[in-house]
């Protein structure tokens, strides 16, 4: 599909939800279910609402479920049920800090979904928000089982972030530092011009995303990465991301597999959820849409 027609067809996915958030109740839009799942020493608080086929969310470098409020809103509204759960560190979820891969935290994922009861469940899509789109692609390699395909938000491809943006990632997180500096390292790392960066003053975990850093950095096997080679894949550019820049769809191909297809949404930088909320779950709603209608129907699609 051309990048014309994706914006095309995007448009008018976005008059569907226009619809769908006109005739829900609002009550129904924002019911959110808190939960815990145990597994051994580890629990992940996870948060659940709508019904039908599961899309997982995972947030941010150092952030949690909560930047997903308005993308969930919206994909739940579309007909689907959307499973948050919360990184160690956040909310209730809790376990080991130290010694960890991303395999690990893609168990915690993996459990998550496992856990949930209601609605067409399994296999999800899993959708991962820059930092997130790591673990999401571990999901992947890990409980291949679980994943029908995986969608990447602003997703640096590699592990590698340019040393002279570093700064501003850094300086994002120091909540010791004057407002208008941090304000500074936002917009500079995070948000296309012109959009307010306030929005994001807040919902940092530094010591989060020391122990995703870390584990980041001990997973050796890079297998995870080629996520297209297992599922399709869904690459969601920011344009004016200065963190990972717009790709080309060759380079996705030679990095992620075969398996991939590219959108991109104008005005958004890497923070993407806060700046374009809309756009982003209509690209996420058009990308599952579009693998459920060409699902054989029954057993075999299991």
């Amino acid at each position: 599909m051309s990048d014309r027609s994706m914006r095309k067809t995007v448009r008018e996915v976005a008059l569907g939800i226009g619809v769908a958030m006109a005739a829900t109740p609002a009550g129904a839009r924002s019911e959110v279910e808190h939960s815990i799942v145990a597994r051994g020493s580890i629990q992940t608080e996870v948060l659940t609402q709508g019904s039908g086929p599961a899309v997982v969310l995972l947030p941010s470098l150092g952030r949690g479920a909560e930047d997903f409020d308005d993308v969930a809103a919206l994909i739940v509204a579309a007909g689907f049920r959307v499973i948050r759960p919360e990184p160690r560190g956040i909310g209730r979820s809790t376990g080991p800090m130290e010694g960890l891969t991303l395999s690990d935290l893609a168990k915690d994922v993996a459990a998550s979904i496992e856990a949930d009861t209601a609605g067409d469940r399994r296999p999800v899509i899993v959708a991962g928000h820059a930092f997130g789109n790591w673990v999401a692609r571990a999901v992947a390699a890990v409980r291949p089982d679980l994943v029908r395909a995986v969608v990447l938000l602003a997703a640096s491809v590699g592990t590698e972030i340019d040393p002279a943006i570093r700064p501003s990632i850094d300086g994002s997180f120091d909540v010791e530092l004057p407002e208008e500096e941090r304000l500074h390292h936002l917009r500079r790392g995070y948000f296309a011009a012109g959009n307010d960066a306030r929005c994001w003053l807040g919902g940092w975990h530094p010591a989060v995303a020391r122990m995703q850093r870390a584990a980041t950095a001990a997973t050796r096997d890079r297998a995870w990465q080629r996520a297209a080679d297992r599922v399709p894949v869904l690459y969601v550019a920011a344009e004016e991301d200065a963190i990972a820049p717009l790709p080309t769809l060759e380079r996705l191909r030679q990095e992620l597999g075969t398996q991939v297809s590219l959108t991109s949404i104008p005005r958004a930088g890497h923070a993407l959820l806060p700046e374009q909320p809309a756009r982003t779950a209509e690209a996420l709603i058009l990308f599952a849409r579009g693998l459920l209608s060409a699902a054989p129907a029954g057993p075999a699609a299991e």
